[in-house]
């Protein structure tokens, strides 16, 4: 039994309240392409057409600059889709990718790899012109802030897009991304509760630092340091989460609330957990509901921006129509900080991620993934 559950009290604070700067959920879109996929399965060819209606179209990877689009093409493997997740944001606040994941899909489109890129990554951010940055080197989650700078208007999410991939091209050796999205945390929420919550496996006790066990918001301590009043607690075992349980439980990368490797730990966790939530997605209780299926397909639509290079979100679902939730391998790529304390500057990865970047780049993935089982994120 969950002792976290959804209340009725009036909360103190808005519903941004406490959320960090992210949205992890940049791999729903990986996710609602499992969703469509199941849809297509089963006839679904009507739910389809709304929701592609429903998806935000955007040029994530400059493809339309001076009038010109990639043209529409058979969609064939290996594919690279970079998901980013952001957190709301004022209008006129740069946005930040606190969440970037890849899912590398090799030829034959029947499983595919995800890993994360850290957030606090240092890297070389390169030059780019149409937002007048200069290059420089800072964490990869301030690309997306540098490229989205426009004068004399609102940051654009989608030209911070553009310079984040770049980026992350240049530290990977990925030669072109084949599709993106960008996800945002409301979006997220909505998805898993038109599904009426995911079942996952959680893997220690979790305790919330930032919700009570009925869904409100803990008070700050009066003068800082911490928050007061009882936590929601995630038990080791099987469970069922809402919407904001997932997201909840998902942020918590403090040893004191039970994930010891930090944030390592929620990286581990959200990949745990789009991996349920597409279990969920092909689950009869979906699949088989038109009603429930609709809802689900059009919070995710309405919650996305894709790009998918000349090709639509539905064209992708049909070509991933045989890749299951139980074929997708999360990864743990090798890092480490650098510096520690008031020092730290970041994190770096290993040598053996290099090593990894090039088995996704030369074909060879599923050979390397069986010779460093290392990499695998498990979730139990």
């Amino acid at each position: 039994m969950y002792v976290a559950r959804s209340g009725k009290r009036g909360a103190r604070s808005s519903m941004w309240a406490g959320v960090p700067r992210w949205a992890r959920w940049c791999t729903v879109f990986g996710t609602v392409l499992l969703m469509l996929s199941g849809a297509v399965l089963v006839g679904y060819e009507a739910l389809l057409s709304r929701y592609e209606g429903s998806v935000g179209k955007g040029d994530l990877f400059g493809d339309q600059a001076a009038g010109a689009q990639e043209k529409r093409k058979e969609i064939k493997g290996p594919l690279n889709i970079l998901l980013v997740g952001v957190d709301p944001r004022k209008p006129e606040d740069p946005p930040l990718a606190d969440s970037i994941m890849v899912m590398h899909i090799p030829v034959e489109m029947d499983r595919a790899y995800l890993f994360s890129m850290p957030r606090d990554l240092r890297v070389e951010i390169p030059a780019f012109a149409k937002s007048g940055f200069d290059g420089g080197t800072d964490k990869i989650n301030a690309a997306m802030s540098y490229g989205s700078r426009v004068s004399g208007r609102n940051p654009d999410p989608n030209l911070g897009f553009e310079l984040l991939a770049t980026t992350i091209q240049k530290e990977t050796g990925i030669a072109r991304f084949d599709a993106g999205a960008i996800i945002n945390f409301n979006g997220f929420r909505k998805i898993v509760d038109a599904m009426g919550g995911v079942e996952m496996y959680i893997e220690r006790e979790v305790r919330s630092e930032h919700r009570e066990p009925d869904g409100t918001h803990r008070e700050l301590r009066p003068g800082g340091g911490g928050y007061l009043g009882p936590q929601a607690v995630y038990p080791k075992g099987t469970q069922r989460l809402e919407g904001w349980q997932a997201l909840d439980y998902v942020r918590q990368r403090y040893p004191k609330n039970g994930v010891p490797d930090g944030d390592y730990g929620r990286q581990r966790h959200q990949q745990q957990f789009v991996k349920a939530m597409a279990g969920q997605a092909f689950s009869a209780d979906v699949v088989t509901n038109p009603i429930k299926l609709d809802r689900v397909l059009r919070a995710a639509g309405e919650s996305l921006v894709f790009s998918g290079r000349g090709n639509s979100i539905v064209d992708f679902a049909f070509a991933l129509k045989d890749l299951r939730p139980d074929a997708i391998q999360t990864v743990k790529l090798p890092a480490e900080g650098i510096g520690t304390g008031s020092a730290y500057r970041g994190e770096r990865f290993l040598p053996e991620a290099d090593e990894f970047f090039a088995s996704l780049r030369n074909g060879t993935v599923d050979a390397f993934m069986l010779e460093h089982p290392d990499f695998q994120n498990k979730t139990k």
